[in-house]
């Protein structure tokens, strides 16, 4: 019976150390998510840039233990949250100061079809196959390069196709995301 009793002791110890955070601190966590994330503007993952979503990466990372550890871990998560906020923050305002920066950070579109001739070093570079650009260009309505203008790949994937003006003097611009 005298070995019982250590034995219990350290078993409720054990218990108190994998309870779980309260729902309010779940509730937090899930609100403070949320804000930050409306912050960034973006209303699309389309939209972001790659160092959007890679602080999204690390940010569900950093929540993920405050959401189901302890109550310190909730402080850690909430001040981690905000200081991956604020780095976001920080090199947005760099980049919209600095296009060498945004350049950097957020890559620079490429032209892939220019009147109608096909750049294939571009498209070898930013790993665009053939029939995915003749995907983009089917899903504009045209059927042939030689309708195509220019068709550009933008810093969030999506191709956007500008044709060249028929005979009604009408030119096309689509984006294809």
């Amino acid at each position: 019976m005298w070995a019982a009793r250590p034995a219990q002791a350290l078993s409720r110890r054990c218990r108190n150390l994998r309870q779980r955070p309260s729902g309010t601190a779940q509730v937090a966590i899930h609100y403070l998510v949320f804000v930050l994330l409306r912050m960034l503007g973006k209303k699309h993952v389309g939209e972001m840039a790659p160092f959007d979503l890679v602080i999204l990466l690390i940010l569900s990372e950093a929540v993920q233990n405050a959401l189901v550890a302890d109550e310190k871990s909730v402080t850690g998560g909430l001040v981690v949250g905000g200081t991956l906020f604020g780095i976001n923050q920080l090199i947005g305002y760099v980049t919209w100061k600095s296009k060498r920066a945004e350049r950097f950070l957020d890559g620079a579109p490429r032209v892939l079809v220019r009147h109608g001739k096909i750049d294939r070093a571009a498209m070898a570079e930013e790993q665009i196959t053939h029939a995915e650009l003749l995907e983009a260009l089917r899903q504009e309505g045209c059927t042939t390069l030689t309708k195509v203008r220019y068709a550009v790949l933008e810093n969030d994937g999506a191709i956007t196709i500008g044709l060249r003006s028929d005979k009604g003097g009408r030119a096309g611009n689509a984006h294809n995301g």
